[in-house]
């Protein structure tokens, strides 16, 4: 049995993990981690069942009793047993382009969510809104139309498109206090695979029986 760890959060870097298997109906067991098992995960670098994590950070995927960490990793295993990844060495290129660039986006808006200045706070925000954000999705938005697909690779969804599905469904959803629901709207393709996704009859059966609301 294939075991996912997370917390609570339906942050991308899991749901491209868990929605992947479940689109597949490949049966693995969703363990959320509290936020106190959390912190005491990164200081001692183990699971609450003891279980060592090689960089003392969530997602960790085990599998016949090995566990194995990052993100971009675990998706790539998942996204190849789910049938959600390439076959094609250079297709499979740019898919890993995707997920890293979740992780480049992620890691630009992380420091403002630990930021204790307030007006700091406020105008990394701004920077994020106006400028950084922006530039990101149009190399996005570019990539798209070079595919001239709904999709961005092989004109079907892959683990690249339900990862960005979710990045984009956490900045736009307002719980980041400066960055505004419509930060991605003059993105139109952006906004395509966004809808694609979250539209997929398996992704809305997940989140609905997961979270008993889309996400």
């Amino acid at each position: 049995m294939i075991k996912i760890y997370y917390s609570h959060t339906p942050f991308w870097r899991a749901e491209v993990l868990r929605v992947s298997l479940y689109i597949s109906g490949i049966p693995f067991e969703d363990i959320r981690i509290s936020r106190e098992e959390f912190i005491n995960m990164i200081k001692t670098g183990f699971l609450p069942n003891g279980k060592k994590v090689p960089f003392h950070q969530l997602p960790v995927l085990e599998i016949d009793d090995k566990i194995i960490g990052q993100t971009g990793a675990i998706a790539r295993y998942c996204g190849k047993i789910s049938n959600l990844y390439s076959n094609d060495d250079f297709n499979a290129a740019k898919i890993d382009q995707i997920i890293d660039t979740a992780t480049d986006i992620t890691n630009l808006v992380s420091p403002t969510i630990r930021e204790k200045n307030e007006q700091k706070k406020i105008e990394d925000r701004k920077n994020l809104t106006n400028k950084l954000l922006p530039r990101w999705f149009k190399y996005l938005e570019n990539l798209l139309s070079e595919e001239n697909s709904e999709w961005f690779v092989e004109n079907k969804m892959t683990i690249a498109d339900i990862a960005m599905w979710r990045l984009l469904g956490w900045l736009n959803s307002g719980i980041i206090d400066g960055i505004p629901t419509t930060i991605v709207n003059d993105f139109p393709k952006l906004k395509k695979v966004h809808y694609n996704v979250h539209h997929h009859p398996k992704v809305k059966e997940w989140m609905m029986k997961t979270y008993s609301k889309e996400i």
